[in-house]
């Protein structure tokens, strides 16, 4: 299997301000090129587009090729269910919306602390290896977000599970929150393959800043940004496949051109991607990765990763980037609450995997662009 997956996560949309409308027909031309180019493996879960995401698979991809075309992973979202009652439901209704009858690979959705308590105390462990006895789930595993020595245990007392889906990019390697290279070494450490998410890091290291970009272009000036973030990802041995969230027919050619082939990172190349990663630090406000799951339980509606990637912006390019900064802002809040409506409630922050502290943030975007 080729090392590309298509992350169904951020599809292209027929309105920019309703992540829920995903654009069907764009989807169904890109899966098209993905497959023709052999490659197979699909990622989604049930909240990515607000349950568009697997629809969308079922009529650009399930409906349309047979079931040896193609590899499905999705996800037991644990966040999203009221106790362990609802978990054979909502697994019914993923394969109802996918438009199959099995699934490649089932996983535990972005354990964490919290979520890790809860899927031992529901049993979720026994109930995925269930429907892998059953036959409805080839493989299991877990998508995780915190730090490596819960992993750790988790896969000390679960070594029934197959694969780990980690954050995985070069600017979260040596992260102190994320711990990047501390929990592939523990994947490493139980002999589990790991799937990658957020190479890109929403999408954050295809839009480097300018020195970054200057390095790259230096020693390859035909490859993209973002090609030297899934090669980082994809050159670490014991990763079995990285996922891009394509958002349009530009991205997935750029990205299944230069994975058609792969080819590890060299030495050399792997001295730039280090100097333009101590670039970017210094240019991110906020490292937020867009995966939107602060957005839906937020009570004053605002639409806190596209605040971000406004103020982001403000702060990387300065004062000339301010009245865009600002035009953006008043057209976002239209339909979002201000930044400056934060409740202080803390919810968005109890689903952030990057652990980010949202309100102080939400804060400081206030103070800049409603001043």
């Amino acid at each position: 299997m080729k090392k590309l997956g298509f992350g169904l996560m951020r599809l292209p949309l027929t309105d920019p301000g309703d992540y829920s409308s995903v654009d069907v027909e764009a989807v169904q031309r890109m899966a098209d090129a993905f497959l023709a180019k052999g490659f197979t493996y699909f990622d989604t879960a049930a909240p990515y587009h607000q349950g568009r995401s697997e629809t969308a698979f079922r009529e650009a991809v399930a409906k349309r090729y047979p079931r040896s075309a193609y590899t499905i992973t999705d996800k037991l979202s644990l966040f999203m269910l009221d106790g362990e009652a609802a978990f054979q439901p909502f697994f019914d209704a993923q394969l109802e919306r996918l438009g199959v009858e099995t699934l490649d690979y089932y996983l535990l959705h972005g354990l964490g602390g919290p979520t890790c308590r809860q899927a031992e105390e529901q049993h979720a462990f026994a109930f995925v290896q269930r429907l892998k006895e059953e036959g409805r789930v080839q493989h299991i595993g877990l998508s995780f977000h915190d730090q490596a020595e819960l992993l750790d245990e988790i896969l000390t007392r679960h070594p029934e599970m197959e694969c780990i889906q980690l954050q995985l990019n070069y600017l979260d390697w040596e992260d102190a929150t994320v711990q990047a290279r501390a929990c592939y070494e523990v994947a490493v450490k139980h002999r589990k393959p790991v799937i990658v998410m957020e190479p890109v890091k929403g999408g954050s290291l295809a839009n480097v800043p300018e020195a970054a970009e200057a390095l790259f272009r230096s020693h390859a000036p035909e490859r993209s940004p973002a090609s030297w973030a899934v090669r980082f990802a994809a050159s670490q041995p014991q990763v079995g496949m990285v996922l891009s969230g394509m958002s349009d027919m530009a991205q997935l050619e750029d990205n299944t051109g230069y994975m058609e082939d792969f080819r590890p990172l060299d030495e050399a190349e792997r001295a730039i991607v280090d100097r333009a990663a101590a670039v970017i630090r210094e240019s991110i406000a906020i490292p937020c990765t867009a995966c939107r799951y602060c957005v839906d339980d937020c009570p004053m509606h605002i639409a806190i990763p596209d605040v971000f990637a406004i103020y982001n912006n403000l702060k990387r390019f300065g004062p000339r980037q301010e009245m865009v900064a600002r035009t953006y802002y008043g057209n976002l809040i239209q339909g979002h609450g201000r930044a400056s409506a934060c409740l202080g409630c803390g919810k968005c922050e109890s689903r952030c995997p990057q652990h980010l502290p949202i309100r102080q943030h939400l804060a400081d975007a206030a103070a800049a662009l409603e001043a």
